[in-house]
């Protein structure tokens, strides 16, 4: 018996040495398997390269309210996993921490108004959300942000209030600290921070509604000596007051700042004059001017003038010096031509909307990760830059000089992206719009390498539903020039594409793919999405009038037609077996009397000379991204965020075009739009019948097969006993 007991105890002791090593184990020893679809628990290759490359410690400091109501609890939960994986990844470099901001019991302890205090220094506030007690829906303030500091450099990501594109923040947040500190390292002059001031305005402000204007070189200096410690101390100021001599007009037009001139005022003592205001930043020869004085029109009020924020002024002094030493990728914009203006704001008319589409949305976020350069072939050429040219709804013919540039730039191994559109929309008065057919000549170029833009829009009946006001009669109005994209007619192969599931075009024309001719030249074509089935061409006359459009007979039905074309390979030059464009004349040469030979000079006095490489023939592996509708590049499509599938596409598409393919797939893993297949009438009434009736009667075949079982086991067992009763 002592035997038994002491062999007894020796397995449970063995079992709990077993079960205590493998709890140990489990410590340092442990797998995680994310089974989501996009793995969106997982952190994507983009986040993997960016927490690897970091070579000094990154620290975050996370300002969140505990117990939150849903969603924000699951916000907060998500962000300890996500921060825990960086850190899993990041090892010694990557730390983090939670900042306890919470009030205990109702009552604000000590250490919680002290960290309120350090979210505040950090410029981390809280936000309101909103909160369902008892019934009731009220109102809370509650803190949701986080601070990054890398070296001197710190981010603020304030107002994580979903975990919808948060990885994607975080990891562009950590790739641009780390470009930031590398290139204000590399500095070897200071930044100098210029405030133009004329001595003649502070006398004249406060009539001017700008009574603080005297304290404005004081306010810039605090900004300044703020922000130099987390810039390295790489940041100097000055305040310039313009000698009286100086022409303030024209020292506002060189320097891009504003200047103000008044009239004689006897009943406040006042002088007619003029002065200037404004902020330059310089560095080497480069200089940039940021406004410090905002001018608005009210009703009845007329103009108003309103000196910038102290908090706004430290955003503006931010972005500018990431904009002035060139922290970001180049892209290229090309000017003129009538393009849309997306490197400097749209003029706007005297109703103070923008004269032109409005693109304020896609500027913003581009230049989160780019550099905007525009460039202008007839002036500077397309010389080495960013990799890619944005060619965005071009109106006006483009020069033979023009094309051969762009060509060249492509044959070098650049990249194009071209929207733009087969007509033009203009608004006689008093009569509707009319559109006007566009030849740029960027056609013909993109036709010589298999691509042709056909002059009509694609009309939808799988389209965009305009809900209509009550006294517009209520319902819904077909858009059928906004045709909806649904998941099969997305190319999702390409992994740019491989999470964004359902897009909207709009006055979007058909592209023609010359197959033949794709294949003759080794160039690869796809068609990254296309209309539906059910979808036609509406050729001139234009009338894109909701109320006038129907579709056609079934027999005149076309889709689907390919809306967007991604192209591929080693391109021909257009101007193979041509002449050699000359670059035109500049408007004051030409009103001179001046021509090309007379530009360029005597004429060489060795004849004879041959030269190599001047024209490239046939390029290098490049790419070009062509869509007949720049009217979805503009704020009526695409969102601030940069979150809605449209959004998404065409930051993806430039991402691809520019070689950064795993910040694409980061940004769209979290696509949160999954639309379901679309299924036949026929299937969806058969599974509604099945649901009704099918299941019921299931439930009752399952009833009398659990009888049946149940019957013949109780006449078994009642067999066997009269069989033992009988023997």
């Amino acid at each position: 018996m002592p035997t038994f007991k002491a062999a007894t105890y020796a397995k449970f002791l063995v079992y709990l040495v077993v079960v205590l090593l493998i709890n140990i184990a489990g410590l340092t020893l442990f797998a995680r398997f994310d089974l989501t679809r996009n793995d969106l628990f997982s952190l994507s290759e983009a986040s993997r390269k960016a927490v690897a490359s970091l070579e000094e410690p990154l620290t975050i400091n996370v300002f969140f309210t505990r117990s939150l109501p849903a969603p924000h609890n699951g916000t907060e939960r998500y962000l300890h996993d996500l921060l825990s994986e960086y850190a899993r990844l990041g090892g010694r470099h990557f730390n983090y921490r939670f900042y306890d901001v919470s009030p205990d019991a109702g009552d604000m302890t000590a250490a919680a108004e002290e960290n309120r205090r350090l979210a505040s220094n950090y410029g981390i506030h809280p936000v309101q959300i909103q909160v369902v007690d008892r019934d009731e829906i009220k109102f809370k303030q509650a803190y949701m942000g986080m601070v990054m500091i890398h070296g001197d450099l710190i981010e603020r990501l304030d107002a994580i209030t979903s975990t919808d594109g948060l990885e994607y923040r975080i990891t562009t947040a950590i790739e641009k600290m780390s470009r930031k500190s590398g290139a204000l390292l590399a500095l070897e002059d200071k930044i100098q921070v210029q405030l133009y001031l004329s001595r003649s305005l502070l006398p004249v402000a406060p009539l001017m509604g700008l009574k603080d204007l005297a304290k404005l070189p004081e306010t810039v200096g605090q900004v300044v000596e703020r922000l130099n410690p987390g810039h390295y101390r790489k940041l100097s100021y000055e305040t310039i007051a313009p000698p009286a001599g100086e022409d303030p007009v024209e020292l506002g037009k060189s320097l891009d700042i504003i200047s103000l001139q008044w009239p004689d005022t006897p009943e406040h003592k006042v002088s007619a004059g003029s002065g200037v205001v404004g902020l330059v930043l310089r560095h080497g020869q480069r200089h940039l001017s940021l406004p410090v004085v905002q001018v608005f029109e009210l009703p009845i009020f007329g103009t108003q003038y309103q000196l910038t924020t102290e908090s706004d002024l430290t955003a503006m002094l931010e972005d500018g010096i990431e904009s002035l030493i060139d922290i970001n990728a180049d892209i290229g914009v090309l000017a003129g031509r009538g393009t849309l203006p997306l490197v400097e704001p749209p003029a706007r008319g005297p109703s103070g909307r923008p004269e032109e589409a409005d693109i304020t949305a896609l500027r913003d976020l581009l230049s989160q990760n780019y550099s905007l350069k525009t460039v202008d072939p007839a002036d500077q050429g397309m010389g080495p830059g960013g990799e890619t040219l944005l060619i965005l709804r071009p109106r006006e013919k483009l020069t033979d000089f023009d094309l051969y540039q762009i060509d060249q730039f492509l044959m070098r191994g650049g990249s194009l992206f071209i929207a733009m559109d087969a007509f033009k929309e203009t608004f006689p008065v008093g009569g509707m719009p009319v559109y006007q057919p566009v030849d740029t000549g960027l056609e013909q170029m993109l036709a010589h390498w298999g691509v042709k833009i056909d002059p009509s829009y694609v009309m939808d009946e799988k389209c965009y539903r305009q809900r209509l006001p009550r006294d517009m009669g209520g319902g819904e109005q077909t858009i059928h020039f906004a045709p909806l994209i649904e998941n099969q007619n997305i190319h999702q192969d390409l992994p740019f594409m491989k999470h964004i599931r359902g897009l909207v075009a709009f006055r979007a024309s058909p592209l023609e793919l010359d197959r033949q001719r794709i294949e003759n030249l080794k160039l690869s074509a796809e068609v990254l999405f296309s209309s539906s089935n059910r979808s036609w061409r509406m050729r001139e006359p234009i009338n894109l009038n909701p109320m006038l459009s129907t579709p056609p007979p079934e027999s005149e039905l076309e889709g689907p037609l390919p809306l967007a074309v991604l192209m591929e390979g080693e391109f021909p030059s257009y101007f193979e077996g041509k002449p050699m464009p000359v670059r035109p004349a500049a408007p004051e040469a030409e009103a001179a009397g001046e021509g090309p030979a007379q530009r360029a000079g005597a004429p060489p006095a060795l004849k004879g000379v041959a030269d190599a490489g001047a024209f490239i023939a046939k390029g290098r592996p490049a790419k070009i991204f062509v869509m007949a509708s720049a009217e979805m590049l503009t704020d009526k499509i695409l969102d601030p965020e940069g979150r809605s599938p449209n959004s998404i596409f065409i930051l993806n598409a430039i991402d691809h075009l520019n070689r950064r393919e795993d910040m694409a797939l980061l940004r769209s893993k979290e696509q949160r739009f999954n639309p379901l297949d679309p299924v036949a009438p026929e299937a969806r009434t058969l599974v509604k019948a099945f649901n009704i009736a099918g299941l019921p009667v299931l439930v009752v075949c399952a009833g009398l097969v659990a009888w049946f079982y149940r019957s013949r086991r109780k006449r078994r067992i009642e067999n066997m006993f009269r069989q033992e009763g009988a023997s």
